[in-house]
């Protein structure tokens, strides 16, 4: 049996791209999941009916990752549905990129406050909720590692997240519960080929010696790994990049 059989995770930004992916491999591995979403009923419900379609059991509920009363509901109905919550992954983010002299301080707000406040409000409930065994994941990006123009807020926020881990996996303690982040390089979502001509998608993919984009199944495969057999992996941030960074 695998070790992620009957576990539950709660599977923030779930509803596409990466978190999709990871809410669909978590399923198909055997765990139930519960979806958090900011705000797009249709794409949750998509995300839902997919995983019960392959014989999985989801739901999906809608909640602001930054918003601490809407975070504990979260996990409340998490608990009401399958009992109990194994595996948090908080793949909820928002990316902005301008250069540093022409972002407005607004989106620096708005950003810091999904990425870095979003991840610390889901990783504090999160400690007081897993059980023994249970697994806490967070998301970084490769940006961190690879400096290029126009993401110094981005990647700020995400390394903000990174400093995050170890900490918070020494405070586990005890508990045997890990915590680690997963830093993906460019990866084919709507997110990141909105905007990109086919020429700068192109040179990006050439960019790792594996010479493509990441797929989003690429992530959730050590997703998968990290939120089940993946035991003595624990304070880490893993970089998953073909090799770009």
């Amino acid at each position: 049996m695998s070790t992620n059989q009957n576990r539950v995770a709660v599977v923030t930004g779930g509803s596409r791209g990466i978190g999709r992916a990871v809410a669909e491999r978590l399923a198909a591995d055997g765990q139930h999941v519960v979806i958090a979403y900011a705000g797009n009923d249709v794409e949750a419900k998509s995300a839902v009916a997919a995983i019960e379609k392959a014989g999985g059991r989801a739901g999906a509920i809608q909640a602001d990752v930054a918003d601490e009363k809407a975070v504990s509901r979260l996990f409340d109905t998490a608990e009401q549905w399958f009992g109990r919550v194994d595996v948090v992954v908080n793949a909820a983010g928002i990316m902005i990129l301008r250069p540093v002299a022409q972002l407005d301080l607004n989106e620096f707000d708005r950003m810091h406050r999904t990425n870095v406040r979003g991840t610390f409000v889901v990783a504090r409930e999160a400690v007081g909720r897993l059980r023994e065994g249970g697994a806490i994941i967070t998301f970084s990006t490769s940006v961190t590692r690879l400096n290029l123009p126009t993401y110094a807020a981005y990647a700020a926020s995400k390394a903000a997240v990174e400093a995050l881990v170890p900490i918070l996996a020494k405070e586990m303690r005890g508990r045997d519960i890990t915590v680690n982040a997963v830093a993906p390089g460019p990866t084919a979502t709507a997110l990141f080929l909105d905007g990109k001509s086919e020429d700068l998608i192109e040179h990006i993919a050439s960019q790792n010696p594996m010479q493509r984009l990441g797929r989003p199944e690429d992530i959730a495969e050590v997703t998968s790994l990290l939120a089940g057999p993946g035991r003595w992996i624990n304070g880490q941030t893993i970089y998953v990049n073909g090799g770009a960074a």
